[in-house]
């Protein structure tokens, strides 16, 4: 292949992301395939054991693969091949590179998914306990940003509480739609091997697998709904950081920003500016631009994996 065109096709840059994902996957499936017999328990024992050699190693900083190896499914099984010889080859026995990229990236987003429920209930708490110590602080509350009536502080923080169809409630949601295997769809038929696609599914942690191999490869909804998620709740915190910025203006000084978390000006020494919540209302465009991206992306693809699919990859591993 023309160099301008391995590196114009490879996606190694982004989806190296993906490779203890990856690791996971591969290890299920040749576990599954010594299950059902389709290959020895001393091959699976094998693999397994390159797998996790290669996991040590990338965690080591020792697996870099460029742009020749194209993408983390090719340059993985390639080193599993120069470690354990032609057993290596084995391991993609009765799987596609489709159900394997779609078993890695909702891996991938349950992980992710665990990752945010959590800082939503460390947000959670901080909220809490803000609005345990400020029952009592009236600030003024505002329409069309004139002042209309007074309001605790407590309350106003408590209207953040991120629950419900904006919050942890709606990701909970996202996560059970996202726990689903398609491993053992194949390409987008499925196989003739007597696979056991429950058996990985249980390894893995899936709640269940793809009644139609075909809508297993094809189905990127949960990943759309997990980036509308995403968006909701940046919009929710892009609202709170323009009422901090407001806040913290001398016109308001309804807060103090701390040396530790602001900044101060180039030429004028008595400023204080509100970098964190500006940064914060600015990512938020990003996340929703990956949202919009993705829709679009999507809207014209027939079913089955296309390598536009690789495109699709990038705007929820990249952040």
């Amino acid at each position: 292949m023309h160099p301008a065109i391995a590196l114009f096709n490879a996606s190694i840059g982004f989806d190296i992301e993906l490779i203890e994902y990856d690791l996971d996957g591969s290890i299920a499936h040749g576990k599954m395939l010594a299950k059902t017999g389709i290959i020895s328990p001393g091959e699976a024992e094998q693999l397994v054991q390159g797998l996790e050699q290669i996991r040590q190693e990338y965690r080591a900083g020792n697996f870099n693969p460029g742009v020749d190896q194209e993408d983390v499914h090719f340059a993985v099984e390639r080193r599993l091949t120069e470690l354990v010889g032609d057993v290596g080859k084995k391991l993609h026995t009765a799987r596609s590179r489709n159900d394997q990229v779609g078993t890695d990236v909702r891996l991938y987003l349950r992980a992710q998914i665990d990752d945010i429920r959590q800082r939503l209930r460390d947000f959670q708490a901080v909220l809490l306990q803000l609005a345990e110590t400020n029952v009592e602080t009236l600030i003024p509350g505002y329409t069309h940003l004139q002042r209309a009536q007074p309001v605790s502080l407590a309350h106003h923080l408590l209207s953040l509480f991120p629950d419900g169809p904006t919050g942890l409630a709606t990701v909970r949601e996202i996560r059970a739609r996202t726990n689903v295997s398609p491993l053992g769809s194949g390409a987008l038929a499925g196989t003739t091997f007597p696979i056991d696609r429950h058996y990985s599914a249980e390894l893995l942690g899936f709640e269940g697998v793809y009644a139609n191999s075909l809508d297993g490869v094809s189905d990127r909804d949960f990943a759309i709904e997990f980036l509308n998620a995403a968006s909701l709740i940046m919009v929710h915190l892009s609202r709170l950081s323009e009422e901090m910025i407001l806040w913290a203006s001398q016109e308001f000084s309804f807060i103090g920003l701390t040396d530790s978390c602001a900044t101060g000006s180039s030429i004028m020494p008595q400023k204080k500016n509100p970098d964190v919540p500006e940064l914060i209302r600015g990512k938020a465009g990003r996340v929703m631009g990956h949202l919009q991206g993705m829709l679009v992306l999507m809207k014209g693809l027939p079913l089955a994996t296309t390598r536009i699919y690789k495109r699709i990859r990038k705007r929820y591993l990249m952040r």
